[in-house]
C-alpha cells in the first residue's frame, strides 16, 4: 500500500518498546536489485556494500544470478544463500533484528512472498517492512510529488508520485536499459569487425573475442568507454549520417593483455537503444509525457517540474541533457502539446549517487515513527497470514490489518 507521510520523529527506545519491538540490534536496510543488492543500515547516508545479485553454490562452486530462478524452491534457497553472505560478512545476527526491504511496486508477488518467507521462518527477522521505491525516493528530497524516472538494468519505469501516492495509473515502462545497451554495444562491435577487418583470419578472430566477453566486461567497457550524445547529433546518426567530428576509438585491454578496439562511433551509439521508438512509437522520453498526460491535469505541472532520474543507468555522461532535450522537442509535436501545455521541465538533484537514491530512502524512511505503523511482526505473520500483505493481492487484504497499529 501506498505509505503517506505522517509526523516523523527519531526513533526512541521507548516508543519501539510500545509496539513490543527491541531496538538492542541495529536496523538494516536492504534492496535487492536485478543486477547489483545494496545492504546497509537505517539511518546512514549510504550503503555499507553493493554486491552482485548472484550467489556462488558451495556444493557445485556454479554462480547463480539471482533472478534466474526456476521455482519456487530454487528462488528461496538463493535468496538463503545471499542474504546468509550479506549477514555473514558483517558479523550479524539476523534473528530478532529489525529489516526494511526496498522493493518495486511492481515486483512479483512470488519474490515478495518468498522473501517473506525466508526473513521470517528461516531467518527469523523480527520485523520486516517492505517500502516502494519510487515513493520513498522522494523521501531524499523532503517533497511530497515527484514523476519518479528509474532506468535500471533491465527495464526502465517511470511512476508519478503526487501528494506521496503512487500514482499507478501512469505507470510506463520498458525493457531497454543497462542490458539492451551492453546487448547493442555488442552487436555494434560484431558489425564493426565484419565490416572493416583485413582478413578473414584476422575477423573470425576478433569475432571469436568479442563473443567470449562476459556480462561484466561489457558492463567495464559500456561504463568506462560509452556515452549519450547530444540530441543534435544523434539526429544525424538516425538518418544513417556519421556527425562530425567523430569521438576518438579507445583501446580497451581484456585481462591486462588482450586489446580490444572501441571505435568512436560505436561509443557514441551504444545509448541511442534507449532513446530509439521501438515497434509502438515508444521511447523514455515518450514514456515520461505519457506519464504525465495521464495524471489528472491540476498534477501535471508539479510532475514535469519535479523530474527525478534515478538508476545507475542514468549516471552515464550526456544521460541527463540528452533526456531534457528530447522532451523539450517531444512536446512540441502536436499529439502532446495541444493536451499537456507545459513550457519547461525541472530536475532535482538528489543527495546521493543515482544508483543508491532508492536506498537511501528507504533508510531515511526506515529511521521515522511512520516505518513502525507499515511493518509486520514475526508473531503476526506466522498466525495469520498465509502471504505477506500486498496492495495487488485483494485476498490478503481482505484477511485483515497485520501490521502493528498503535493502540488507542
Amino acid at each position: 500500500m501506498p505509505l503517506p507521510i505522517q509526523h516523523e520523529y527519531p526513533l526512541s527506545r521507548g516508543s519501539l518498546h510500545d509496539f513490543g519491538i527491541t531496538v538492542d540490534k541495529q536496523p538494516s536496510v536492504i534492496e535487492f536489485g536485478t543486477k547489483y543488492t545494496k545492504f546497509g543500515f537505517i539511518g546512514e547516508p549510504s550503503p555499507r556494500c553493493i554486491i552482485p545479485s548472484e550467489v556462488t553454490l558451495s556444493d557445485t562452486n556454479e554462480t547463480r544470478k539471482l533472478f534466474s530462478y526456476t521455482s519456487e524452491e530454487d528462488l528461496y534457497y538463493l535468496l538463503v544463500e545471499l542474504i546468509h553472505a550479506l549477514y555473514y560478512k558483517f558479523a550479524l545476527t539476523p534473528k530478532g533484528r529489525r529489516v526494511v526491504i526496498v522493493e518495486s511496486l511492481l515486483a512479483s508477488t512470488l519474490f515478495k512472498d518468498t522473501l517473506a518467507k525466508v526473513l521470517f521462518d528461516h531467518y527469523h527477522f523480527a520485523v520486516v517492512t517492505f517500502v516502494p521505491s519510487h515513493l520513498v525516493s522522494i523521501y531524499t528530497l523532503a517533497i511530497s510529488s515527484g514523476l519518479v524516472i528509474d532506468v535500471g538494468h533491465e527495464e526502465a519505469v517511470v511512476i508519478p508520485v503526487f501528494e506521496n501516492f503512487p500514482v499507478l495509473k501512469g505507470w510506463q515502462g520498458q525493457s531497454r536499459a543497462a542490458k539492451a545497451v551492453e546487448e547493442h554495444l555488442k552487436s555494434l562491435l560484431i558489425e564493426d569487425v565484419e565490416q572493416n577487418s583485413d582478413s578473414e583470419e584476422a575477423k573470425k578472430k576478433s569475432i571469436e573475442l568479442i563473443n567470449k566477453l562476459s556480462d561484466s566486461t561489457l558492463e567495464d567497457i559500456r561504463v568506462r568507454c560509452c556515452f549519450v550524445t547530444t540530441y543534435e547529433r544523434s539526429l544525424l546518426l538516425a538518418e544513417g549520417k556519421e556527425p562530425k567530428p567523430c569521438p576518438p576509438s579507445v583501446d580497451y585491454y581484456i585481462n591486462g593483455d588482450t586489446k580490444l578496439i572501441i571505435p568512436g562511433s560505436i561509443r557514441e551509439k551504444a545509448y541511442e537503444t534507449i532513446f530509439q521508438k521501438d515497434g509502438e512509437q515508444n521511447s523514455l522520453p515518450n514514456m515520461v509525457l505519457d506519464s504525465i498526460l495521464q495524471c489528472s491535469i491540476d498534477a501535471r505541472k508539479k510532475l514535469a517540474e519535479n523530474l527525478i532520474i534515478i538508476g545507475g543507468t542514468s549516471m552515464a555522461l550526456g544521460f541527463k541533457p540528452r533526456l531534457d532535450a528530447e522532451l523539450k522537442a517531444l512536446i512540441k509535436v502536436p499529439a502532446y502539446n495541444d493536451k499537456l501545455f507545459l513550457t519547461t521541465f525541472k530536475y532535482h538533484t538528489p543527495p546521493t549517487k543515482a544508483n543508491c537514491v532508492t536506498w537511501l530512502g528507504g533508510s531515511i524512511f526506515g529511521a521515522t515513527e511512520s516505518c513502525i505503523h507499515h511493518a509486520v511482526t514475526k508473531e503476526n505473520y506466522n498466525s495469520q497470514a498465509t502471504s505477506y500483505p500486498d496492495w495487488s493481492n485483494y485476498y490478503i487484504r481482505q484477511m485483515g490489518d497485520l501490521r502493528i497499529s498503535p493502540e488507542l
